[in-house]
């Protein structure tokens, strides 16, 4: 299958282009910086660019993993975030439709679900931690990044349902390298370990759940899906988890504390929020490979840690001062 992959010289993008032609499909990147995986520069909100390559190209399909992130929200105007990651998907999926495809993926972000509340956690007056899933709402993003995720969600299920064209909305965690652009305590890999308690997931875990749903979406015709690594609480854990994390996970993980003692990390005092990924494992047979169960093991064996950790990474669409 000839596909359009958008944000082709991304984080993801690197490491999903790969996968996707190892399953034999060909794959032309669209992205507005130069990589390995790109063949046409530009943006997917020119609606003109767009149209010419899916002409040019024969698209039979199309991952749109192209957006603008929260760390761009100190870096441009609103106005480009509602062009892009909008007006953008707006663009490919009307030239989906257009060319009568029969499936569509669509990379979006559990960010916007997380409202101002959920944030706040136990000092906003929260009495347990929030377990989402895709259930969840009303979704209330607190940045421009949310809700433009959540208009461009939208746009997605408006032209399923219009037109029958199959749409996976994927909900990715965290899987980025750099450091938290807000926490720089504890050290960035100790963030990351944490997080696969809860949020994050690998960027391998990320592209391969890509590959999987661009088989599956299509007899499903349309899902919204959590992409997270699986968590080892319950709900009735919330209110713990949120008051006294450690506790929490010492029962699930005894070894825990002892292995994040020998390198002097931190347990998280708090967990305000849970990630469910049941949904895709239940409707597409995925589930992340890496857990924090593997964070553990490799502390223990004192492997590499499973997942990058690069804090001097700066997506390539910026300037060549800002990448170092």
């Amino acid at each position: 299958m000839r596909l359009l992959l958008t944000g082709s010289s991304g984080w993801l993008g690197r490491f999903l282009a790969p996968r996707l032609r190892a399953e034999g499909h060909v794959v032309i990147g669209l992205d507005v910086a130069r990589g390995a995986d790109t063949d046409v520069i530009g943006s997917v909100a020119d609606r003109a660019l767009v149209e010419r390559t899916f002409g040019e190209q024969g698209i039979e399909a199309v991952i749109h993993a192209g957006a603008l992130h929260k760390p761009d929200i100190v870096r441009y105007p609103e106005s480009a975030f509602w062009q892009v990651n909008v007006e953008g998907t707006r663009n490919l999926l009307e030239a989906a439709v257009a060319a009568g495809h029969d499936r569509f993926l669509f990379t979006s972000t559990t960010s916007l679900m997380i409202t101002a509340a959920i944030r706040a956690g136990k000092a906003g007056g929260a009495a347990e931690a929030a377990w989402l899933d895709e259930d969840f709402g009303p979704l209330q993003p607190r940045n421009i990044y949310g809700v433009t995720k959540v208009e461009a969600e939208r746009l997605c299920r408006q032209v399923h349902e219009e037109s029958g064209l199959a749409v996976a909305v994927l909900r990715t965690g965290r899987f980025f390298p750099e450091d938290d652009d807000t926490h720089s305590v504890p050290s960035g890999p100790n963030i990351k370990a944490n997080e696969f308690l809860n949020r994050r997931l690998t960027v391998e875990d990320a592209a391969e759940a890509h590959v999987v749903a661009l088989e599956k979406i299509r007899a499903l015709g349309f899902g919204t899906f959590i992409l997270s690594a699986p968590p080892p609480f319950v709900r009735e854990e919330c209110v713990e988890l949120l008051h006294d994390a450690p506790a929490v996970i010492a029962r699930h993980f005894p070894e825990a504390p002892e292995l994040y003692a020998r390198l002097r990390w931190t347990l998280p005092a708090s967990i305000d929020r849970v990630y469910d990924p049941s949904r895709a494992e239940r409707l597409m047979g995925f589930r992340c490979r890496t857990d924090f169960a593997a964070v553990l093991d490799a502390l223990a064996r004192g492997r590499e840690l499973p997942f990058a950790h690069d804090p001097a990474y700066v997506s390539p669409k910026e300037p060549i001062e800002q990448r170092g």
